[in-house]
């Protein structure tokens, strides 16, 4: 029996192709993820990440050039001679990946939609993770949680994390990103490291929730939107649907002063957004759909790196 049939936990409604699809794509997802990370560009991720401070190593005996202040005085009385203590940087963190499954990522015109695009990054970032020795934890929500795993280690932590967002059939379809963070910081009991991926696409403000999180965790803001989103394709009259709300509005994309409005209200709403992260001091990764996410990731990784180092 394989790891995936024990993941499987039946459902009296759930047929038996709709558990092969979500065990085939769970397999993929995998398979992809695995690929990525042995890229030399993602292996960043253990040098960039921190983990809660340091912690106590060994006690040794002095040698030049150590520092006076690092003397062990009582092991040094006892032993007759300068003993120091030695610390290193703890590097086991705790991360939790808040994926946003509203309504408004079942959305996608070019290299799929943003909620595959959503679970294949929460793949890798999980499986980067795991290889660090990292506890990984998955929060999912919609309008509500949707589904809370707890931060633990394990071999078959990756595979566990993607069935259960392959899997995750929502209850909701708005977006209440500050609830979820909210949520996030209610069970996380020690210093952490989360990934909020998400659209974004929220009506409600969202600096107070993020600062509230950021003060306690490091937080990454990943950031999903496919290019229609951005750059209106002028298709003439075409019936627009609000995917959460189900609200209905004719429009004519035909005309230059219609996409230009909506253009430029989409670049508002960017340049707001990114405004927000920096004043919140959250990390802000924007991920296109129809671009391999894989550079950005690396560059992401790299940005860190370099701040790290400074």
């Amino acid at each position: 029996m394989s790891v995936l049939d024990l993941l499987w936990r039946p459902r009296p409604e759930e047929r038996t192709e709709d558990r092969l699809t979500d065990l085939k794509e769970v397999r993929r997802l995998e398979l992809t993820s695995r690929r990525l990370m042995n890229s030399p560009a993602l292996g960043q991720y253990q040098s960039v990440f921190r983990g809660q401070g340091i912690e106590f190593s060994e006690v040794r005996a002095y040698q030049p050039g150590d520092p006076f202040q690092a003397i062990d005085w009582k092991v040094t009385a006892r032993m007759r001679r300068p003993y120091v203590k030695r610390f290193v940087e703890e590097r086991e963190l705790t991360v939790l990946l808040v994926v946003d499954l509203s309504a408004s990522n079942d959305f996608g015109t070019r290299g799929g939609l943003k909620r595959e695009i959503a679970t294949e990054l929460a793949g890798v970032l999980a499986l980067a993770a795991m290889r660090s020795g990292d506890r990984v934890g998955l929060l999912v929500f919609t309008d509500r949680v949707e589904q809370f795993i707890r931060p633990r280690r394990g071999r078959n932590r990756n595979l566990r994390l993607l069935y259960d967002l392959v899997t995750c059939r929502p209850e909701g379809k708005g977006t209440d990103i500050g609830g979820a963070l909210a949520a996030a910081s209610r069970m996380l009991t020690v210093r952490s490291l989360v990934f909020v991926v998400s659209d974004f696409m929220a009506s409600e403000p969202l600096a107070q929730p993020f600062l509230s999180i950021a003060a306690r965790h490091d937080v990454v803001a990943v950031d999903i939107r496919d290019p229609a989103e951005l750059a209106i394709p002028g298709s003439g009259w075409v019936e627009i649907e609000d995917p959460e709300t189900g609200e209905r509005q004719i429009v004519d994309l035909s005309d230059p002063f219609v996409r230009a409005s909506l253009e430029g209200q989409a670049a508002r709403d960017e340049v707001v957004l990114e405004k927000m992260f920096a004043r919140c001091r959250v990390d802000h990764l924007p991920i296109r759909t129809d671009q391999p996410y894989e550079p950005a990731l690396a560059n992401f990784f790299a940005a860190r790196g370099r701040i790290r180092q400074s």
